[in-house]
C-alpha cells in the first residue's frame, strides 16, 4: 500500500503510483511530496549535500511488517522537468517514484551493470510513461 504525505496538495495519480508499487512489491512504501527548500534541507541533513535534488529514497531494515521504506519527491523539480520535456508533472512524479522504488529494492545504477536501467525501461513501457532521467542520459 502507498502511504502518502502530500501536505502541498500537489496533484498526483495515486492509482498509477499504487499500481507501480504493486507490480514490484507487496510491502508498504511511504511517499512524501515536498518543495525545493525542504528537499535541500533534507539532502543536507541526511547526505551532507547542500543542494536540492529530485528524489531521495530511504530504505528501512527489512522485517515482516515494516514498510519497504520512504521515497521523497521534490514537486518543484518534477514540475520544472516535466514542463521542460513536454510531459505532465504526474508522469514525472511516476518516473521519480519508479526510480526511488528501485533503489528501495536494492538496485543501484551507479554500481550495477545496467540492471536498474533495464528495469526502469521495462516499467516505463508497462505503464506508458515518457523516458526517465536514467534512460534520457543514454542518448
Amino acid at each position: 500500500m502507498l502511504l502518502l504525505q502530500n501536505d502541498l496538495n500537489f496533484s498526483l495519480d495515486t492509482i498509477l503510483l499504487e499500481n507501480i508499487l504493486i507490480s514490484l512489491s507487496d510491502k508498504d512504501v511511504e511517499l512524501l511530496i515536498i518543495d525545493n527548500d525542504e528537499m535541500q534541507e533534507l539532502n543536507l541533513t541526511q547526505r551532507n549535500i547542500n543542494k536540492s535534488t529530485d528524489v531521495l529514497s530511504f530504505p528501512l531494515v527489512e522485517c515482516d511488517f515494516t514498510p519497504l521504506g520512504s521515497i521523497v519527491i521534490n514537486k518543484d523539480i518534477a514540475t520544472s522537468v516535466a514542463n521542460e520535456l513536454g510531459h505532465n508533472a504526474t508522469q514525472e512524479i511516476a518516473l521519480l517514484f519508479i526510480h526511488g522504488l528501485l533503489h528501495l529494492l536494492g538496485y543501484d545504477h551507479e554500481k550495477d551493470n545496467a540492471e536498474m536501467r533495464e528495469k526502469e525501461k521495462e516499467l516505463i513501457k508497462k505503464f506508458d510513461l515518457p523516458k526517465s532521467l536514467i534512460i534520457r542520459s543514454e542518448s
